[in-house]
């Protein structure tokens, strides 16, 4: 099962069973899934700091007690050491401002901005914790390269997998 909340991108998913929703109100009842994979940019961290805790408690909660969750999210050490002209990094709230662009089906291309939540591997490590979840790894990736590499300052993302505690489904938050 996948999910976005553009029906352009679920439209270009191609085979498989597509839900449109957003990340911090899940469709599923608890335990739903045995697992739950949000990975290379997908969506946690895109919500620009408001709701990321609220989307992480929902992705955990969805897998049954003993379940495992991957999540990739964005390095701050990464985000600070490599600003590109342009960008802002909020110290305060971990997000980087950007201004992107988009292109339509057409081709036609317009600015877009972009807030993106980063994060450090003791924050996501917290956010686990708090979700009932029992962090098996947390290493340093690169979009489509996932390894286990210690946590370091050159890689652009941070992969966590954890394990879902037993007795723990229901609710969600952190």
């Amino acid at each position: 099962v996948g999910l976005d909340r553009s029906a352009a991108f679920l439209a270009a998913a191609g085979e498989g069973r597509w839900v449109r929703a957003d990340a911090r109100r899940l469709p599923f009842p608890p335990g739903s899934f045995d697992a739950a994979i949000c990975l290379c940019q997908g969506g946690f961290g895109l919500l620009g700091g408001p709701g990321d805790v609220e989307a992480f408690g929902a992705l955990a909660s969805c897998v049954r007690p003993g379940g495992r969750v991957a999540v990739s999210a964005f390095s701050s050490y990464f985000a600070v050491r490599h600003l590109e002209e342009g960008e802002t990094f909020d110290a305060a709230e971990g997000v980087v401002h950007e201004v992107a662009t988009v292109r339509s089906p057409a081709g036609e291309e317009a600015p877009f901005d972009l807030w993106t939540t980063c994060f450090t591997p003791r924050e996501l490590r917290l956010l686990a914790a708090g979700a009932g979840l029992a962090v098996d790894g947390l290493w340093a990736v690169a979009p489509g390269r996932y390894g286990r590499r210690p946590p370091d300052l050159e890689h652009p993302e941070w992969l966590l997998v954890a394990t879902r505690a037993a007795g723990r489904v229901a609710g969600g938050g952190v």
